[in-house]
């Protein structure tokens, strides 16, 4: 359904790509330009943007806390907050935060509906990974 629902809207694909052949901009539209518009709404730094200052979120906030059901379940209301005011074209019906069992790593996993078509989504939303997590552990200082 991505290309034969042009009501659902087109775009850049993001990142911007363009074709070697002929030098055009990858273009896309449907489900799949909705999918790319959540992971750019939930990235964008809130502000960041001068002439659209409410575009984007907040959950960078998130980034440094720990990965306990709290952070989770204030992580998953931030960003159906987000959703419900920044993509008129999806009904969200659920947000389900994950963590891994290291806590590295925290994922939405968003199930919507496209209005205009009726048709459920699910999409994953990586939220925060952490760097360098297979560095050796520092070593121990003072003896026994």
């Amino acid at each position: 359904m991505g290309h034969d629902a042009p009501f659902l809207g087109r775009g850049w694909s993001f990142p911007p790509v363009f074709n070697a052949a002929d030098a055009s901009l990858s273009m896309v539209a449907g489900v799949e330009n909705i999918a790319q518009s959540l992971n750019l709404l939930l990235a964008t730094l809130r502000g960041s943007r001068a002439l659209l200052p409410d575009f984007g979120s907040n959950l960078n906030q998130f980034v440094f806390r720990r990965s306990d059901a709290q952070t989770l379940e204030e992580l998953a209301e931030a960003a159906r907050f987000i959703l419900l005011h920044g993509e008129p074209r999806i009904v969200v019906e659920a947000v389900t935060p994950q963590a891994s069992p290291d806590g590295s790593l925290m994922q939405l996993a968003i199930t919507y509906r496209v209005t205009q078509t009726n048709t459920r989504h699910n999409h994953v939303y990586p939220f925060a990974a952490l760097e360098g997590s297979n560095l050796a552990p520092p070593p121990q200082v003072g003896g026994s």
